[in-house]
């Protein structure tokens, strides 16, 4: 087992964790936190009697990161040691997996889950470890998971519970939580401490400059490019959309065309008159916008061939065509062979991409053992961004060898787990040597010969800024911001500079307050949120039983067509949202079998489903405990309550309630049940 040794900065920022009191460590990224954090856990396993160790992260690559190469190395040997992250059969059994380890790595979700989860072998208590070590612990504030197990440490602490585990949090960029004052950066920084229930946030003073020379920063370059000349492509796209402004008979006084403000101001249509057409026209100029965006990204042909997805994925999902559907579509139809013409016309492609190439071209070409990162926003820009680099005979040539890197999901747009941990483990082997990536890669990635990275047209903050920058860790590291001179991009990174700056000023006000002080304002802080949480959950509560279940309807958000009601729905595991009325099945159609990668304990997924008139996918089946049931997705229905007709995005914004389903598929009285109450209920017509 190799020993572990650390710098004298390190040493420095750790002390008080020896002692066992709760602090946050603020090292730069590529300082050396983790290695900090296994030191403090070996001195506590060594030290503290019965010793139990969590570490929790909030991105699921970091699971593996942090378990092969830091516990793992130097604890394995001496201790049980063990990482579970969401495709791991073990998360079913996490209070059995907790007793049997001394140190479990894993995402806070799970942790979470299991407090929440009372069935024995699953249920874990905060007080079954004496040790919590969050990393990334800025992200400990307002809903996030890390502050949700933090709230009931607080509350317990509030109550004088001493026996509570000790934490440790690690943070490269506290940020300043969108304060643009050195007093609310300032208190920014206290409430972080408060909900961690810190002592003390260290940093290195004494060896301030061995801290600089083992952790040099990147070289920021700005790669400015002018503005688009003439973008004849985009301007046709405004054109069409004004034409579905007018059919809508909607003023012409909106927000920018391909903006996310104007993305914003199109959701809100649907809260307004003329429900079908309205949903419809929103819906394909949320697409128009979306390639707007991508014709401002990437290339034009990139642009036009996510409207000839969109328009023949949608088309096939349709069972027949109103006059909205035949003026929409054929407006598409109509235009379809201009804009191919002047997707074709080179003159006018986006020159953000030949700066971007000449950037990565700077380091490929000239070091053959480059590697890189290319932040973008979204899933569809990585997509596309690889295609062009894929297409660049210059890149290639250049030996560059990209792959994709996105969040871990269940969805079709979503990589899986095991995806994330071969793409980036084939990137530290350098047989990948460019990712394409979204924000996942941001935080805690450690590659020590990544040499570049560049974002690529992104309005971020402060704190993504700082990390996306500590992922250049090698010698003579470049870190690019490709941006339109004098646009947003630009303008924002600036500002993220000087927030940068100011972060650093808040830490150091936070840092020179008197003991006395400090604990006062975080007992006042802690004791303030405590009040706001129960608040938030009483309002939640009265939230979920404004209206009697069975007076609200729920409508296919595409056709309109009313296809259950409140008291139909109920929950599974807290969890899921399935439809129990068994006359339910009249009203959708499955479709192929929804494969995915985890497998969990009591359900199996089933086939798609999707809306029998008009084909819109509404969710899957799920077949709990040998029950199959219709499981919905929210988002894809609109509900009428005795007050209002509107989308929702998350079930729980539904204004409800849903009671719990277990106990009925317990008794037989399942979806499929043939003689009880609930089979022979009155079926919904709408």
């Amino acid at each position: 087992m190799e020993e572990i040794r650390l710098y004298r900065y390190q040493e420095e920022v750790v002390r008080p964790a020896l002692e066992g009191k709760n602090i946050i460590i603020w090292l730069p990224t590529g300082g050396g936190k983790t290695r900090a954090a296994v030191y403090v856990t070996k001195r506590h396993l060594e030290t503290k009697p019965g010793a139990k160790v969590a570490v929790l992260v909030n991105k699921v690559h970091l699971v593996d990161q942090h378990y092969t190469k830091e516990f793992s190395p130097f604890l394995g040997r001496d201790y049980r040691v063990v990482s579970i992250s969401g495709d791991s059969s073990q998360k079913d059994f996490f209070g059995s997996v907790v007793q049997d380890n001394d140190v479990v790595i894993c995402t806070a979700q799970i942790l979470e889950n299991a407090m929440e989860n009372k069935e024995e072998g699953k249920h874990v208590k905060l007080t079954d470890f004496t040790l919590l070590i969050f990393d990334e612990c800025h992200h400990t504030h307002k809903e996030s998971v890390y502050n949700k197990i933090m709230g009931h440490y607080v509350e317990r602490r509030l109550a004088r519970d001493r026996d509570l585990p000790q934490v440790l949090g690690l943070t490269a960029s506290p940020g300043t939580g969108g304060a643009k004052t050195l007093e609310k950066a300032k208190e920014h920084v206290l409430q972080i401490c408060a909900n961690l229930d810190a002592s003390a946030i260290t940093s290195s003073r004494e060896h301030a400059e061995e801290l600089r020379q083992k952790v040099p920063r990147p070289r920021k370059e700005y790669d400015i490019v002018e503005q688009r000349v003439e973008d004849p492509f985009g301007d046709h796209l405004k054109w069409m959309m004004k034409r579905i402004h007018a059919f809508m008979d909607m003023e012409d006084n909106c927000k920018p065309f391909g903006t996310q403000e104007y993305e914003a101001e199109v959701v809100l249509l649907e809260k307004r008159g003329g429900w079908f057409t309205r949903h419809s026209c929103a819906l394909h100029l949320r697409k128009y916008n979306d390639a707007l965006l991508v014709n401002d990204t990437v290339r034009m042909v990139d642009a036009l061939r996510l409207l000839d997805n969109f328009y023949s994925n949608h088309r096939e999902s349709r069972t027949g065509l109103d006059g909205t559907d035949v003026f929409l579509f054929g407006l598409f139809e109509e235009n379809k062979t201009e804009l191919k013409t002047l997707a074709a016309m080179s003159r006018y492609e986006n020159p953000k991409l030949a700066k971007l190439e000449s950037t990565l071209l700077k380091q490929f070409g000239t070091q053959g053992m480059s590697r890189g990162i290319l932040f973008c926003k979204t899933r569809v820009s990585t997509h596309y961004l690889y295609d062009w680099v894929l297409a660049s005979r210059v890149l290639q040539k250049a030996g560059v060898k990209a792959a994709i890197l996105t969040g871990a999901g269940n969805q079709a747009n979503h990589m899986t787990q095991n995806d994330q941990k071969r793409t980036i483990q084939r990137f530290r082997e350098g047989v990948l040597n460019l990712l394409v990536s979204t924000s996942v890669a941001e935080e805690g990635l450690d590659i020590p010969e990544c040499n570049l990275v560049v974002r690529y047209g992104l309005l971020t903050n402060e704190i993504a800024m700082q990390q996306a920058s500590g992922r250049a860790r090698a010698e003579n590291s470049v870190y690019s911001v490709v941006a339109l001179k004098d646009g947003r991009e630009q303008r924002r990174e600036k500002t993220n500079e000087y927030l940068e700056e100011l972060t650093r000023q808040a830490v150091s006000e936070v840092q020179r307050m008197a003991p006395r002080d400090f604990q006062l304002k975080i007992r006042e802080l802690q004791r303030d949120a405590l009040v706001t949480r129960r608040l938030a959950e009483l309002r939640l509560q009265d939230r979920r039983r404004r209206y009697p279940s069975a007076s609200v309807t729920l409508s296919c958000r595409t056709c309109n067509i009313a296809v259950a009601c409140g008291s139909d729905i109920q929950v599974i595991e807290n969890t899921h949202y399935v439809n129990i009325n068994p006359n339910f099945k009249m009203y959708y159609r499955t479709g192929g079998q929804v494969q995915l990668t985890k497998t969990f304990e009591d359900w199996t997924p089933g086939r798609k489903i999707s809306c029998a008139d008009c084909g819109k996918e509404w969710g899957m089946e799920m077949i709990y405990k040998n029950v199959t049931l219709p499981n919905l997705a929210i988002k894809s229905f609109a509900l009428a309550t005795p007050d209002s007709r509107e989308p929702v995005k998350k079930w729980k914004d539904v204004q409800f309630h849903s009671s719990g389903v277990i106990f009925l598929l317990r008794c037989g009285l399942g979806f499929l049940g043939s003689n009880t109450s609930l089979a022979n209920r009155v079926p919904f017509l709408p």
